[in-house]
């Protein structure tokens, strides 16, 4: 499939995603074709997600949209309805909190999308990534920007990333609840960064984003 151009970032007519770049991979000869988003680039703790989504043709999910545009008990129901459902191939990954302060977010990320995609039952052979080109993808792709918001499969990966790493995010607020992991899922947020200021930084802070290696704190636990 050709490169997009610039001017090709328009969204659906209807203003949701659609199966429009699924089939036109299919048109050049491609028969599994995976959507791929993450979740969790910016927060100053946890890992970074990833999930790889293959939808059979002509696949419905009503509601199904960018994760962004979702509330959280939507989100949620549809997490479990694509989990659920044994036609929709899927894989959830992750880069490690140490590989982001090691290899640096951008890089992190492209190695926790590509584990998603390399992770699943069916192998793609054909990837729509959300975002930016990633350098050195092992699979045939095209990266759509704000492909979550245009194609189907990049949506359904949105969603399962994003809920993926908040329950995630909300188990580690059982163990640390005075960082209020639960509600913040580890963003900057004022109350994340007073807390970070009187109890310092934990294991699953990014000791490499500036917020928290300008404070300088010891390992809090």
């Amino acid at each position: 499939m050709p490169r997009p151009k610039k001017s090709d970032i328009s969204l659906p007519a209807g203003g949701k995603p659609d199966m429009e770049h699924e089939e036109a991979a299919r048109r050049q000869g491609y028969a599994r074709i995976c959507g791929i988003d993450e979740a969790g680039r910016g927060p100053l703790a946890g890992p970074v997600v990833a999930a790889a989504v293959i939808l059979p043709p002509g696949y419905e999910l009503p509601g199904l949209n960018d994760s962004k545009k979702l509330t959280a008990r939507r989100r949620e129901q549809l997490f479990t309805a694509l989990m659920e459902d044994d036609a929709v191939h899927k894989c959830i990954a992750q880069a490690s909190v140490q590989e982001i302060d090691e290899l640096n977010i951008l890089r992190a990320t492209h190695l926790a999308m590509q584990r998603a995609a390399l992770g699943l039952s069916v192998a793609p052979d054909f990837c729509l990534i959300d975002g930016l080109a990633v350098p050195g993808f092992l699979l045939p792709s095209l990266n759509l920007v704000k492909g979550d918001a245009r194609s189907l499969s990049i949506a359904a990966a949105s969603i399962l990333a994003k809920v993926s790493r908040d329950r995630y995010m909300a188990e580690l607020d059982t163990l640390y609840p005075q960082y209020g992991f639960a509600r913040h899922a580890g963003y900057g947020t004022k109350a994340h960064l007073e807390a970070i200021q009187q109890y310092g930084v934990t294991e699953h802070h990014r000791r490499s984003f500036a917020p928290v290696a300008q404070m300088e704190l010891p390992l809090g636990f």
